[in-house]
Formats: structure tokens, C-alpha cells, sequence
């Protein structure tokens, strides 16, 4: 029996037992084969279709119902992927909030919140994106059930905060309204306060703020400013901070530097 039978054998096993991500080192304890062996048989498999290479050493398993897009869904094999990278993750931005039913924007990109800095993962049928977060452990999650188990993203209103975050690397302020039109609905107005109040940068609750004053959502704007400190003064905060620093607050509660204008693409 050939070194590819032995690993198809056993990726088939993996199947049965609902694993559809691998490390390379669990193939290589699991069979009685050299690691340069097990390493040309995952090649020639991949060739075939039958795995995807999606880090060194990490692979996953192709079922014959994808092989036309050459990789399941995401949920089929994530948890193990952020297993083997040795790291905490949630799914965020606007992954999170298509799932929270805010899916106008196509969503190509799968958006994960992480501690740390770690490399962009892009093979053809899936491009997976991470952001590192300083006070990533603070975040509000919930757990949604995918294929393979429960997983983590962030709560509507960490969402809307986490999109202000980090708008200038996925569309800019315009991207953000577009998607806060549709968040809206699903964000509870006691828990934005208290998301609000954990917030360690207010410069966010301000912008955040003044963009669902600027959609109408006057209820949950509200709440969002009652997490304001009230022991001094606001300092001025620009709605986009990669722009100059010119325009006007024209008195909005937030002290928000207008100094862009968004539209939501409704």
C-alpha cells in the first residue's frame, strides 16, 4: 500500500470524526511513515483536490460535495486552523456583522480579531484577514453554532465599535454607515452602554456616536452617551482620523472634528 493511501485512509477517518483541519505532525504520529513521506503524499493529494494547503504544516480536507470550489466553508475547519496557530480569536468586523443579519456589503473577506499581528491566509476560494486588538481580551462575544462547533464573534455593539476601529482597512467611513443602517436593529441600547463604558479609547464611543446620531438612531445614540465620562470635559475627537485635521464640530454633543462627510450606500 502506497504513502497516499495510508494518508487518504486516515484523512477519511479524520472525515468520519467531523476533523476537516490537520496539522502536518498529526498525520505523522498517526501513521508509521516518514515525515518527507507523509510531506510528498499531502502534496500529490493537494494536486488532486483532495487537500488544501492553507499554512505550512496546516491543511484542510476538501469533501467531494467542494471540490468544485476547492475548500469547504470556513466553519468546517477554523477552529482547528486557530488551534494549531496557538491563538484566541473571534470572527469580527464585517464578517460579524453579516451574521448579524447586516449583509448589504458582500462580504469576500473572512475578518478575524486576534491578539496579535498575524499573516494574511489567501489561497483560491478563501481569503481570511486578521486584526490584532490590544484589549482584545475585554471584548463582548457571543457564540454562533457552525459546522464543526460553536463560534466566537463579537456582540452587535462590540461590532459597531470594532467597524469604527478599524474603518480605514475595510472601505473607509462610508463602508461603516452602510453596514451600522442595518446593524442597528440588532443592537440592544443597555448593552451598547455598557460596551461603551468598557471602551478604553473614547475617541470611538465619540465617533460611533456621532454616526448613529447621523443615521437617525437616536435611541441607541443616546445610550452610547451615557458611557461618555462625565468628570471632564470631552477632548475633540476627528471622525477620520487619516484626514486633516480642519471642519467644523458645529456643536454636536460627541465634539466630534468633522472633517469628512460619509454616505451610506442604502
Amino acid at each position: 500500500m502506497n504513502d497516499d493511501i495510508w494518508v487518504s485512509d486516515l484523512l477519511d477517518d479524520f472525515q468520519r470524526r467531523g476533523l476537516y483541519g490537520f496539522d502536518r505532525s498529526k498525520v505523522e504520529t498517526s501513521l508509521s511513515v516518514s515525515s518527507g513521506a507523509v510531506g510528498k503524499a499531502l502534496k500529490r493529494l493537494s494536486e488532486k483536490g483532495r487537500v488544501k494547503r492553507l499554512r505550512k504544516g496546516f491543511h484542510a480536507i476538501v469533501p467531494v460535495e467542494y471540490a468544485g470550489q476547492g475548500i469547504p466553508p470556513f466553519d468546517w475547519f477554523i477552529e482547528d486552523l486557530m488551534r494549531s496557530l496557538e491563538l484566541p480569536y473571534y470572527i469580527g468586523l464585517l464578517s460579524a456583522a453579516a451574521l448579524h443579519g447586516a449583509a448589504h456589503q458582500q462580504v469576500q473577506q473572512l475578518q478575524i480579531i486576534v491578539p496579535r499581528q498575524e499573516r494574511p491566509i489567501e489561497v483560491s476560494g478563501l481569503s481570511i484577514r486578521f486584526f490584532s486588538k490590544k484589549d482584545f481580551a475585554a471584548t463582548p462575544l457571543q457564540s454562533r453554532k457552525g459546522h464543526s462547533g460553536m463560534l466566537p464573534l463579537s456582540t452587535p455593539e462590540a461590532t459597531a465599535l470594532d467597524l469604527v476601529r478599524y474603518a480605514r482597512h475595510i472601505g473607509g467611513l462610508d463602508v461603516v454607515l452602510t453596514v451600522l443602517s442595518e446593524l442597528a436593529e440588532s443592537i440592544s441600547p443597555d448593552k451598547l452602554t455598557s460596551t461603551g463604558t468598557a471602551e478604553s479609547e473614547t475617541a470611538y464611543v465619540q465617533r460611533l456616536g456621532w454616526l448613529l446620531d447621523h443615521l437617525g438612531q437616536t435611541v441607541l445614540a443616546d445610550a452610547l452617551h451615557a458611557a461618555l465620562p462625565t468628570s471632564k470635559p470631552l477632548p475633540r475627537a476627528t471622525l477620520d482620523p487619516g484626514a486633516p485635521r480642519t471642519g467644523p464640530i458645529t456643536g454636536n454633543r460627541w465634539r466630534i472634528l468633522e472633517n469628512t462627510q460619509p454616505e451610506a450606500d442604502l
